[in-house]
């Protein structure tokens, strides 16, 4: 990085962060305390408004904006397609600020640039099918969930959850305080305080439905940080697999979520599955006749036998 473009980075990280060391400068930027002290002298020289404080570090004086800067093409490119990203994913006031944003962000750029990231843009799709899109359900309890999240009120909602056996869901009113939204494996999950369980627990938006704002407000504890949440994994059975050669590639392609490894044996390919209950695997399975062994557990085996026999009634 050149002292012109570090210069700049400089303002834009004392904007982002309000006070930095010089030490964390120069470690952000790879280079000397003694270098980041002449920068901030040449940024006062500049008119920049540099403030600094013995063993506290350098902050921008109040009220200082910086310019508008420039893009480059794939700067530009990033942030259009994040732009349909949020349209697909959020909400619809997310939807018409995304739009609006792009229309801003290309009226300011240059021409040429404005081509070059547009032909780029078009080599890249973001598909709006059914596996792509997040549902219209699915994006009216995001809305909700995150106007509570900003205005720090209580949720109501029925949540579903699949459980093994002949009865195949479980239902129940649940009554949350949430403290924030993560995307995990293509859906949208609900980090929140549950009553019912005094605990923080994992929902996904998609089994949620009822959904209600309550008047009763929460406050988040100090020092939850959203960033550092790992859902439990409880996935602990093991199911292997002997896929025939000739559907091995779709097999693999259909970058099945509890999919754990894929390697080529002396029968075929074999592949590994980390579960919490064989139902989750019984129906992707099924579909793919007998071109798909169950090699263990011996419980899948059984229930794969059970439904080819159900099956057989049928037909």
């Amino acid at each position: 990085m050149n002292k012109t473009d570090r210069l700049l980075a400089i303002v834009i990280e004392l904007q982002r962060k309000g006070v930095l060391r010089a030490e964390d400068l120069a470690g952000r930027f790879e280079t000397s305390v003694r270098t980041i002290y002449r920068d901030m002298q040449a940024l006062s020289e500049m008119g920049v408004p540099v403030a600094g404080a013995p063993g506290v570090g350098y902050s921008l004086m109040e009220g200082y904006f910086l310019p508008p800067v420039s893009f480059t093409a794939k700067e530009a490119t990033a942030l259009l397609i994040g732009a349909d990203f949020v349209e697909l994913r959020l909400d619809a006031e997310f939807g018409t600020s995304a739009r609006s944003s792009q229309e801003k962000i290309e009226v300011i750029l240059p021409e040429h640039v404005r081509e070059e990231a547009a032909r780029l843009r078009s080599a890249i799709r973001l598909l709006s099918d059914r596996t792509a899109v997040t549902r219209g359900e699915e994006k009216a309890a995001f809305e909700q969930v995150r106007r509570a999240i900003v205005q720090k009120r209580k949720i109501r909602f029925r949540y579903s959850k699949n459980l093994p056996g002949p009865d195949g869901s479980r239902h129940s009113e649940r009554t949350a305080d949430p403290y924030g939204l993560v995307f995990s494996q293509g859906a949208w999950v609900l980090v929140a305080l549950c009553d019912l369980r005094g605990d923080i627990r994992h929902f996904r938006l998609s089994r949620m439905n009822e959904l209600t704002v309550l008047e009763a407000s929460f406050e988040v504890p100090p020092g939850f940080n959203l960033r550092d949440r790992r859902s439990a994994d409880d996935r602990n059975v093991i199911v292997r697999m002997l896929v025939d050669p000739a559907v091995a590639d779709l097999v693999q392609g259909s970058d099945n979520f509890y999919m754990e490894t894929f390697e080529p044996g002396e029968e075929g390919w074999l592949a590994t599955f980390r579960v919490r209950q064989i139902e989750e695997l019984l129906q992707w399975t099924l579909g793919w006749g007998a071109a798909v062994r169950v090699l263990e557990p011996a419980s899948l085996r059984d229930r794969m036998r059970a439904e080819i026999d159900n099956m057989r009634k049928r037909y």
